[in-house]
């Protein structure tokens, strides 16, 4: 059998390819995790964007004992919000849309011993739900707080989909209760 130049190329390339797909194939580690909750609130849009609209003021979630920020809600504006364990967690506004009554924030700064994720994105976002009501919808996608690979389980993707879905249901739970209370 004759070996060409060309035909050496190809049995290199071919092996090339094959070798970056069994590679890719064995690599793991971690993937981008995503969690929406939403909760239909008797109320209108009005009076719930009134509430969480305000990027600088989170006293509306159970556990934030103070906000503090700047900027308002401008492009770029920070907040740190200070939990009654006194840890604390900084964020950054990276899109407010007024007119959607939608938001969306990054997390820049947390312990993973208060919410064992990296690389947190959410959005809080108003709309129209049947019978004058009004869907509040919390969505996010993160990192566990562990990025190589074999996490402690309390850094899993299993436990930062947790505590984010806790904190989201927790939240808009609670939401709901005092704006339908009128508290």
């Amino acid at each position: 059998m004759r070996v060409t130049k060309r035909t050496a190329l190809a049995v290199f390339a071919a092996l090339a390819v094959g070798t970056t797909a069994l590679t890719a194939a064995w690599a793991h580690g971690p993937t981008r995790q995503k969690v929406r909750e939403s909760i239909e609130i008797n109320a209108p849009q009005a009076k719930v964007w009134a509430l969480i609209g305000n990027f600088q003021d989170m006293s509306w979630l159970a556990g934030v004992s103070k906000t503090e920020g700047e900027k308002g809600n401008e492009i770029g504006a920070t907040r740190r919000l200070t939990l009654g364990t006194g840890a604390t967690i900084d964020e950054e506004l990276y899109k407010y849309e007024p007119d959607m009554m939608s938001y969306s924030y990054r997390i820049t700064t947390v312990d993973v011993k208060v919410l064992p994720v990296t690389n947190y994105s959410s959005t809080l976002s108003v709309s129209p739900a049947p019978e004058g009501k009004t869907k509040l919808e919390w969505a996010g996608a993160f990192y566990r707080g562990f990025p190589n690979n074999d996490p402690p389980p309390e850094l899993s993707d299993e436990a930062a989909v947790k505590a984010v879905s806790g904190l989201y249901k927790g939240g808009l739970e609670a939401l709901k209760k005092k704006i339908e209370s009128g508290s």
